[in-house]
């Protein structure tokens, strides 16, 4: 997951999508391409995180980091919050373009795929995690040649750093659909 602060929404997706994975071996993590370094999420954050699910010393324990060459080049599957972060992911890690999308994009393409088709297409590229998450990952990026182009609006999370209770809000309303749909992706791909 990748923001600009690393403190508000890649932190929130990053603790709801590995709260609704639970019992899933999978590692989730987060950064940010202008990282506030070691500080906690923004207390905002955090409440929602909780309030959608998020275990709390999971939130509470949360550190910022930047986005380097080996945390991006390291991602099966990069999730940014907007396009600027997706751009920056994929200029430190030019190979993992098919694998870096913003999460909201990755949630419109996924959508229309049943979960006998995501089952289907791990289950042929076999038993190991990383490789099923590949091929799922390929057979949505293929997506992007059939479905039609976002406006930019509706491929980015608002950033709520600095602003409202309500911002955090619209900010979290417009997250959590994404990571609700690439959750269900993701247990369809690694539940054997």
């Amino acid at each position: 997951m990748v923001c600009t602060g690393n403190i508000c929404r890649s932190p929130m997706a990053e603790a709801v999508l590995r709260a609704q994975l639970s019992g899933i071996v999978i590692r989730i993590s987060s950064a940010g391409t202008r990282a506030l370094i070691d500080k906690p999420m923004t207390a905002e954050a955090q409440e929602l995180a909780i309030e959608l699910g998020a275990d709390t010393d999971d939130v509470e324990s949360h550190r910022a980091r930047w986005l380097l060459d080996p945390i991006a080049d390291d991602a099966d599957i990069i999730f940014a919050m907007s396009r600027e972060h997706r751009t920056t992911a994929v200029e430190l890690a030019p190979h993992r373009l098919r694998q870096t999308f913003t999460i909201r994009e990755f949630a419109r393409l996924s959508v229309g795929l049943t979960n006998k088709q995501i089952k289907s297409t791990a289950d042929a590229a076999g038993t190991r995690p990383r490789a099923r998450l590949a091929a799922v990952t390929a057979f949505v990026a293929q997506q992007r040649g059939i479905a039609s182009p976002a406006a930019t609006q509706d491929d980015d999370v608002i950033d709520p750093y600095r602003r409202s209770r309500e911002t955090y809000e619209k900010s979290a309303a417009q997250l959590v659909p994404a990571v609700n749909e690439v959750a269900r992706v993701l247990r369809a791909t690694l539940e054997l």
